[in-house]
């Protein structure tokens, strides 16, 4: 019988998985043929994971399972996952490969990614700027809006010539969970966000924006602005006679005003980079 996993486990990426060269004789040893799609997963820990722990970045290696050749119900549900969706789910080892055996959405979190974007925010640039000045390679702050109400946790990451931390966060690598984790403790609930991952064209950094309320204004301009999906312009398109479904995607229930923008607040709790 072939071995299994089962657990919560966080959708990073749908990708083909690259080869992985094996520097003692040179020789590809790809887990899965290239033209086989599979999901990232990192398995979520059952409660808090010290940073300071000897395993602590263990914790989050990513792992790989099949996104294609499923049947049925099982193979709607795979095909429904999306990247920042938590899954419970049972996977099956065959040959080092792993395949659903069953999963099931527990939260929707969304997580965009957009490299060499135009016109990055101002708050981003500042902050960007008084990192390098004070000589570190990664920060954060809380972003508000107009009425003072924080709306979301901006991280900062250097992405210096030579690495690709942009795709290390794509490919889970780089851990987004602690981020995530981070702003539900702040927050006292696990509510789905919206979490960006942007790579500005003119900046040396990747932002990593985990937004507090996916239906609120900051996501849905945050959307709009860099083309990552639906935003205020649906929004404002379905609440008028004709729209589609007639109803607005800003949910009746969001705190966010209309006013809300990308304006820098005080300080959130720097992240040590795992």
């Amino acid at each position: 019988m072939d071995p299994t996993t089962s657990g919560r486990f966080r959708v990073h990426d749908r990708r083909r998985r690259p080869d992985i060269e094996d520097e003692s004789d040179g020789a590809d040893s790809a887990a899965s043929p290239d033209d086989v799609e599979e999901f990232v997963l990192v398995e979520l820990a059952d409660g808090p994971v010290d940073p300071t722990a000897p395993d602590a970045e263990d914790r989050f290696d990513p792992l790989y399972a099949t996104a294609e050749g499923y049947e049925g119900e099982l193979a709607d549900a795979v095909d429904a996952l999306q990247p920042g969706f938590v899954v419970e789910a049972t996977l099956v080892w065959t040959d080092g490969s792993a395949r659903f055996r069953e999963v099931n959405v527990v939260r929707e979190t969304r997580f965009r990614f957009a490299d060499g974007v135009e016109g990055m925010f101002e708050a981003a640039v500042d902050t960007w700027r008084q990192i390098r000045a004070e000589g570190e390679p990664v920060g954060s702050i809380t972003t508000r809006s107009n009425d003072g109400d924080p709306n979301g946790a901006l991280y900062l990451f250097a992405d210096a010539p030579g690495s690709d931390t942009f795709e290390e966060v794509r490919t889970g690598r780089l851990p987004i969970e602690p981020l995530v984790a981070r702003v539900n403790e702040s927050r006292d609930d696990d509510d789905p966000r919206e979490v960006f991952v942007l790579r500005p064209a003119e900046h040396e950094f990747v932002a990593v924006y985990v937004v507090f309320d996916p239906d609120g204004v900051l996501a849905q301009t945050v959307r709009d602005t860099y083309d990552l999906g639906p935003g205020l312009a649906a929004g404002l398109d379905a609440s008028y006679p004709g729209g589609d479904g007639g109803d607005s995607v800003v949910s009746d229930s969001s705190n966010d005003s209309g006013d809300d923008d990308l304006d820098e607040g005080d300080d959130f709790d720097a992240l040590d980079r795992l």
